[in-house]
């Protein structure tokens, strides 16, 4: 069986509906799939019904922004939480608040040295979606100012750049607590990838270990070899869940469904730790 979850639709950054991520699901070769969009449950009903009318099971989820106390980018997958639970519904709806403006004024700095506008980064943002970095960036290479999404966020959206912004999001221990609380199951996503920027320290790790984490995405292009060594044994130390995912943003990304995946086991322990009445949904 071929399970991968880790996916993003244009509910947030991806570059197809919902709808069309189950469609290519299919026509990978994956059984099953999560949609995991930046702050949101938008896609969860579409893409739910789509991958069960085409015989594939469908693993609602989501990926929180986080940011550690040192300033460490951290980003948590929450698998099958109660999306109306209030305190986290209220936390991501913050996180989301805080993404458009820090947007808003990447551009408002691009826009003195670029022919950049506000009005050309929304062109690129599905309906109610969650505004973020790619958005800026399809923008840029529509308006022939990069070649793509990979070299813009290398360089000219990169955290080295003049144009960079950063926003308040909360902390990872937080998010974990409050996806527990919500019956959901908190996965690190590509917790050691230093292409990314700083990763998470020891403590870092004990802290969100002791709040309650479920799992670590180990299985990631952008965990090197000798990272996915180091996790699998804190994997193995803590009793934590590994899984492996494409982190697939359609057109976005080089990032290929199925690239990478996640054992039957593994899933089946994510369906076992969750608490909330939603659950995955078999064909």
């Amino acid at each position: 069986m071929r399970i991968d979850l880790h996916i993003h639709s244009i509910a947030s950054d991806g570059t197809e509906t919902p709808a069309d991520v189950a469609r290519s699901a299919k026509a990978a070769g994956l059984d099953v799939f999560a949609l995991t969009d930046h702050d949101t449950t938008a896609g969860w009903q579409e893409a739910g019904d789509t991958a069960v009318e085409l015989g594939l099971a469908f693993v609602p989820g989501m990926e929180i922004t986080c940011t550690t106390s040192n300033g460490v980018s951290v980003h948590m997958l929450s698998y099958l939480h109660d999306p109306t639970y209030e305190p986290l519904w209220n936390a991501v709806e913050s996180s989301r608040s805080g993404r458009l403006t820090r947007a808003k004024r990447m551009v408002e700095l691009l826009s003195a040295d670029y022919d950049i506008s506000w009005d050309d980064v929304l062109r690129h943002v599905g309906t109610d979606a969650t505004v973020g970095r790619p958005h800026i960036a399809d923008a840029l290479v529509e308006l022939g100012i990069i070649s793509n999404r990979s070299a813009a966020f290398s360089d000219i959206l990169s955290g080295r750049s003049p144009y960079y912004v950063r926003h308040t999001t909360m902390n990872p221990v937080e998010a974990i607590k409050l996806v527990r609380a919500a019956g959901g199951v908190p996965v690190c996503a590509h917790p050691m990838a230093p292409t990314r920027g700083r990763i998470p320290t020891t403590a870092d790790f004990n802290a969100m270990i002791d709040a309650g984490l479920a799992g670590l995405e180990v299985a990631h292009r952008d965990n090197p070899d000798e990272t996915r060594a180091i996790l699998m044994q804190m994997a193995a130390d803590h009793d934590l869940i590994v899984t492996g995912s494409s982190d697939y943003h359609g057109k976005g990304k080089p990032n290929l469904l199925g690239e990478n995946s996640t054992s039957v086991q593994s899933l089946t322990r994510i369906s076992e730790e969750a608490t909330s009445r939603v659950e995955v949904r078999w064909p």
